[in-house]
């Protein structure tokens, strides 16, 4: 890895790599530094029978990993606009690997479980959009202004790719040996990404373009900026859906196997509802990509709104299948995980080509910190429709309760085409 000094006297040369070959470096590591982000979500059941968690407890677990993300990020991707995002990519890379290595060793119960995850928030923080930032940069210097939505695309995708290992790491290992191995050896994997990310990478990243003129944390240019803001929005809603799916449907597939007809059982014993939940996320990364080969043709506004409402329709429908055939609710997860993440690239895509001049790393802050609320927002909001739903106040224990918890996250996702076209720069009459 290149010292810090070194970074700051040799000049900048374009990576060895080409551009196909930066890029897919840049997401096999993302791909990496996901493998501990659904541990915790993958392992659910375990910690609720073994900590007597309530699901609003649950959903304050998964939660809170948000929260730690949203206290951070405008900070950490803000400073993407002043210095290297190098830097933070790489120190928040070493913290990931010391939460997951914390949570193996130090955690207990419910509020070791909160402040770990917390600190995994705040990893993913200085991680996912300053990477995106890091290869954006290098592909500019490398090819000029030519349209990233493509890499864009690839590097959203690699966040479901690296969830689906997630899931399905997690329950081997645990099968194998226990949860506390499956939150130690996830603690390497960001190390991986160093590893990789540090080689693809030449000792010096490229100049840095016109520097704000205004101060770290003020995100007015952005605010102000219609049409980014709309994209912000839009992401919001996509977010609250996304972590909303991955924290429970580990849980869910459980619930429907047990409820439905009992070839539900025979499922789980040939394929586990990690390896399940793995598969659907796995459906990420070609979702992602079509979707924006789609928007390329057609655009994004009509992508994303044709999308989402189909999403919309589909949460509805999965979350009330519990007591159908369990393949049949396999089917269904498979097509809700398609038209969940289909729009994921053309709304990071859209940000990052609507950021005013010289905000680039304030965008995609701003778009992070508020499209995260959603993400902090989505697994705690479905724990608490699923106990307010349920007649006992006990949620997870009905198809009513988990139909209603689904339906309502369809409700908050519909809100994002909403928020694209009230949000839509206007042409000025010619």
């Amino acid at each position: 890895m290149p010292t810090l000094w070194a970074m700051q006297i040799e000049p900048f040369k374009p990576s060895r790599l080409s551009p196909t070959g930066l890029i897919t470096a840049i997401c096999v590591a993302e791909i990496f530094s996901m493998i501990g982000v659904a541990t915790f979500p993958a392992l659910l059941p375990t910690f609720i029978s073994e900590w007597q968690l309530s699901n609003t407890d649950a959903g304050w677990i998964n939660g809170i990993y948000f929260a730690g993300y949203l206290s951070a990020v405008p900070v950490l991707v803000s400073l993407t606009d002043r210095v290297s995002p190098r830097r933070i990519y790489y120190l928040c890379l070493l913290l990931a690997a010391l939460s997951s290595a914390g949570f193996a060793f130090l955690t207990d119960g419910f509020w070791t479980a909160m402040l770990f995850r917390a600190i995994s928030g705040i990893a993913l923080a200085g991680s996912y959009m300053p990477g995106l930032k890091l290869l954006s940069d290098h592909l500019k210097a490398t090819t000029g202004n030519d349209d990233q939505s493509r890499a864009v695309a690839f590097y959203t995708s690699s966040f479901g790719i690296g969830t689906a290992a997630s899931y399905y790491l997690a329950g081997v290992i645990a099968t194998g040996w226990d949860w506390h191995w499956a939150f130690a050896l996830t603690a390497v994997a960001p190390l991986i990404a160093i590893a990789i990310s540090s080689m693809a990478l030449p000792a010096r990243d490229p100049a840095m373009g016109d520097t704000p003129d205004t101060h770290l944390l003020d995100f007015r240019p952005v605010l102000r900026c219609r049409a980014a803001m709309g994209y912000v929005l839009a992401y919001t809603a996509h977010n609250f859906e996304l972590f909303a799916l991955r924290s429970w449907i580990v849980a869910y597939l459980v619930f429907a196997a047990a409820t439905g007809p009992q070839d539900g059982f025979l499922t789980l014993e040939i394929w586990s509802a990690t390896a399940i939940a793995a598969s659907i996320n796995l459906l990420g990364m070609p979702s992602s990509v079509l979707g924006n080969e789609l928007s390329r043709r057609i655009g994004r506004h009509r992508t994303i709104t044709i999308v989402m409402l189909s999403s919309a329709v589909m949460a509805c429908l999965l979350g009330f299948s519990a007591e159908w055939p369990f393949w049949i609710v396999i089917a269904l997860a498979m097509v809700y995980g398609i038209t969940v993440t289909g729009d994921s690239a053309s709304i990071t895509a859209g940000v990052v080509a609507a950021a005013p001049e010289g905000y680039r790393g304030a965008t995609m802050a701003v778009h992070s910190c508020i499209g995260f609320m959603g993400s902090f927002a989505g697994p705690l909001m479905f724990g608490v429709m699923l106990d307010l739903t349920s007649p006992d106040g006990i949620g997870g224990e009905t198809v009513a309760s988990w139909g209603w918890a689904f339906a309502f996250t369809g409700a908050v996702v519909a809100l994002g085409p909403l928020a694209l076209a009230l949000l839509r720069e206007r042409k000025k009459p010619g």
